[in-house]
């Protein structure tokens, strides 16, 4: 039975990209989660006043890689140091983030930060923030299209 995950790592399209080639991956989907805004939209979330975060739900076959392979992924593919920021995007939607969806996955993923941090890779603190998962929004269908195509991102359109 395949499970699933929410992580958020600065902008989406990327990030989405990086799990979506991973083996073991059975689908991945660009969204917005972390927030108080319902139904939020992309240029709702771009103004930072939603207080969600650009998020990936990704649906994964345990048999194959476990939640413990995405969360090394997950380290690896954004700097996991900044505050609120990837490269040139900045502001809270960017912010780098595991949204646990049980205690398992809330365990494995402070237990994994701490590893992490422990590394010695980082010359910083990390801030990841490890919270629970609340309703996550689908990206807006014409989003795959800029995803696979190129397009701005928010830090661009402000």
């Amino acid at each position: 039975m395949n499970e699933t995950a929410i992580f958020a790592a600065g902008c989406f399209w990327g990030v989405e990209e990086a799990f979506r080639r991973m083996e073991g991956v059975v689908s991945t989907e660009a969204g917005y989660t972390g927030g108080h805004t319902p139904d939020p939209t992309y240029e709702d979330v771009c103004t930072g006043a939603t207080g969600h975060a650009e998020a990936v739900r990704v649906v994964f076959d345990p048999r194959v890689i476990g939640y413990g392979g995405l969360l090394e992924a997950f380290w690896r593919m954004h700097d996991p140091t900044t505050p609120d920021r990837q490269g040139p995007d900045l502001g809270t939607q960017y912010r780098s983030a595991i949204f646990y969806l049980d205690e398992r996955q809330r365990r494995a993923a402070e237990a994994s930060r701490a590893r992490e941090q422990a590394s010695g890779r980082h010359r910083r603190p990390i801030v990841t923030e490890v919270t629970e998962a609340t309703d996550f929004y689908r990206a807006e269908e014409y989003q795959k299209y800029h995803m696979r195509h190129g397009g701005p991102s928010c830090g661009l359109i402000r």
